[in-house]
């Protein structure tokens, strides 16, 4: 009986690379469209909560708690099978960049909030007491001096956001996850399949993470 990496196995697999490599590209465009839904949620609901209203810094908290708190795939579910039921139609790719970007949005959230807070209080009331508005304090002088320390986090964000898209294999979302799986349950050569499939993801997440290390030992010395 032949092993679950025989040669002719491989052999199919690269004959058909361009299932692969069309997962792949799917891949790519969903984790640049949900990352930019997640930083734009992020971003927002993170200055949210640093504000001194409290239905303002009240909205920060039920989005956070409510989708830190339950799993991904249960999101996607909704976005896909119960959206339908309320009129509303979503392709499968905008279900995918919807569910990844507001799940990681949330935790985007919570690095904003906190490279926000690190920032010293005296640097906010100069701002304010030089005229300045808190959207353009925030904009021109607390963030610029928050996101130094908010890289290496986000960066790690990207490359979680990255391993998530997989979950849209559930709903036929048509990244790589979904493509390995279609190829190998037609002729069962689930070794090959998923040995390219995990290389191809390490590929993406690799040097991102080796990026984050980086940062984080810049951001070390520089304190």
């Amino acid at each position: 009986m032949p092993g679950p990496f025989a040669w002719f196995k491989w052999e199919a697999l690269f004959q058909d690379w361009h299932v692969f490599a069309e997962g792949f590209a799917v891949t790519i465009l969903l984790s640049v469209c949900g990352l930019a839904l997640s930083l734009a949620l992020g971003i927002l609901f993170g200055v949210l909560g640093t504000m001194e209203s409290k239905p303002l810094r009240l909205l920060n908290r039920v989005y956070v708690e409510c989708i830190q708190n339950t799993p991904l795939v249960i999101q996607i579910f909704f976005l896909f099978h119960a959206l339908p039921h309320l009129g509303i139609m979503l392709p499968v790719f905008s279900v995918g960049v919807i569910g990844v970007g507001v799940y990681h949005g949330a935790y985007i959230a919570e690095v904003v909030r906190a490279g926000i807070e690190a920032v010293p209080r005296g640097q906010k009331e100069a701002a304010a007491s030089q005229g300045f508005s808190y959207w353009r304090a925030m904009r021109h002088i607390i963030l610029p001096q928050a996101k130094r320390g908010m890289y290496p986090p986000l960066t790690n964000q990207a490359v979680s956001l990255i391993k998530n898209t997989s979950v849209l294999a559930m709903v036929a979302g048509g990244e790589l996850m979904y493509h390995a799986d279609s190829w190998s349950s037609n002729n069962i050569y689930y070794g090959p399949s998923y040995v390219v499939t995990g290389l191809l993801y390490l590929s993406l997440c690799l040097p991102l993470a080796s990026y984050a290390r980086k940062l984080e030992r810049r951001l070390e010395v520089s304190l």
